[in-house]
């Protein structure tokens, strides 16, 4: 009976022994993580102008190089750009749905507020969101020390009649989006369902805007890199990692594209190094190939000038297709062609694109097809499959989605190169990662 007990005792030991530990283990505080479903609307017709125009915005914004309003641009909000990708986000307690626009090429936050001056609220799916009705909403006073990094405060007066401070973004193509700067709660889904909350956020609240959204996105989340003392993108507000995991972009039912941000973010697969030009995220491209054919491309030719600013390679989540420098693309087409040509594809003639177009149906008529491969510094590559590398161009037809630019125009990998991966961003790092998955996995 006395071994009996002494057994009892050290089983009981044991098991404190071991609850304790679990509760330990429990109570480790994991990284921040911070959720958001993506969606997106792709629809081929737009895709085409809305690419150029996004690529013509890059451009432009690399050409005004470092000046005093380094945030003075943003995305083009154009009325046939269908190929971006919508993040939902609550705002305000109660928190309130915003679909924001994802774009790794601006900074600020911005959502569009009442009460609109002039009517000029635009059309948007959720409702417009009403700072007078949320308990945590609070401006930022125009001598706070943070005021003078936002969007237009440089060139603008920076406050407004109520000692507020004031922000104006300003696009391309003449349209604007102003109101003030503010502080607010941010709420966002979890992976199990719920929601997490994270206070004190400071974002643009738009109440004078002149855009041509097309009646979803409500403003504008900015994931672009800023030098983490400014901290006005969302990214280095939360931590510094953000990623994002793109299924089939053409399917708008596929429920598992999602963003991540915070120390938590999924930054798994290989990486690469990355540079941080302009707010913008350049990579440096080795080379590019076709099944077992390395293509003969000199690399020079995708490095960016330390001079001028001009040329390198950007990865961005706002341009559908994929933009090299014509000496790139060369003999990339060449060898799509042949390859096309071997599988007796009729070719069709299409004037808005410089790209090879032909009669018939990917997953139909690309079985078979070679994977195309990029290749980053550090071994990384980027696979390319049939459906990423061609895109539906109508009806029984379809076009290569890498298109040429100029020689002194920056290549761009765009969303249709990145579906099917997790691509994860450490800023402190300095790297950008590349993980070929499912995103329902990551949910689990």
């Amino acid at each position: 009976m006395a071994l009996f007990q002494v057994l009892i005792c050290c089983f009981t030991a044991f098991a404190l022994i071991i609850t304790s530990l679990t509760t330990t283990a429990s109570t480790i505080t994991k990284p921040p993580r911070f959720v958001s479903k993506l969606i997106h609307n792709y629809t081929v017709g737009s895709a085409i102008e809305s690419s150029a125009a996004r690529f013509a915005y890059l451009n432009a914004r690399l050409a005004v190089g470092n000046t005093s309003d380094d945030f003075r641009a943003g995305v083009i909000p154009d009325k046939t750009y269908h190929a971006y990708f919508l993040a939902n986000i609550s705002i305000g307690e109660p928190p309130v749905p915003q679909l924001l626009i994802m774009d790794t090429g601006s900074n600020l936050l911005w959502t569009q507020c009442l009460p609109c001056a002039n009517s000029s609220c635009f059309p948007q799916t959720f409702p417009v969101f009403d700072p007078s009705k949320s308990s945590t909403y609070a401006t930022m006073p125009c001598m706070s020390p943070s005021c003078h990094i936002f969007p237009g405060s440089r060139i603008n007066t920076p406050c407004d009649s109520s000692n507020t401070c004031k922000f104006s973004q300003n696009y391309v193509d003449g349209s604007t989006a102003a109101g003030v700067i503010a502080t607010e709660k941010l709420t966002f889904e979890t992976s199990d369902e719920g929601t997490t909350s994270v206070s004190d956020i400071a974002f643009g609240c738009a109440n004078n805007n002149h855009v041509t959204f097309n009646g979803q996105g409500s403003g504008i989340v900015g994931l672009g890199y800023d030098n983490g003392y400014d901290k006005v993108s969302l990214v280095t507000q939360l931590g510094s990692k953000f990623s994002y995991c793109l299924g089939p972009i053409r399917d708008p039912q596929y429920p598992h594209n999602q963003l991540v941000l915070g120390d938590g973010a999924q930054i798994e697969g290989p990486s690469t190094p990355v540079e941080f030009f302009l707010g913008l995220y350049f990579l440096t491209l080795d080379g590019i190939s076709v099944g077992e054919k390395e293509l003969d491309i000199d690399p020079q030719i995708f490095r960016r000038s330390t001079k001028t600013g001009k040329g390198g390679v950007i990865i961005d989540s706002g341009t559908t297709h994929t933009y090299l420098t014509r000496a790139g693309f060369e003999p990339l087409s060449s060898e799509v062609q042949r390859l096309a040509a071997n599988a007796m594809l009729s070719r069709i003639d299409r004037p808005d694109l410089e790209a090879p177009c032909y009669k018939g149906v990917i997953n139909r008529d690309l079985v078979g097809f070679p994977p195309v491969a990029f290749h980053f510094a550090g071994g990384v590559d980027l696979v390319l499959d049939s459906e990423s590398m061609f895109f539906a161009a109508g009806p029984n037809q379809f076009c290569m989605a890498v298109v040429p630019s100029k020689p002194d125009d920056v290549s761009v990998i765009g969303v249709l190169a990145q579906q099917n991966y997790n691509v994860g961003y450490d800023l402190d790092a300095k790297t950008v990662s590349f993980q070929r998955i499912d995103c329902e996995l990551l949910e689990t």
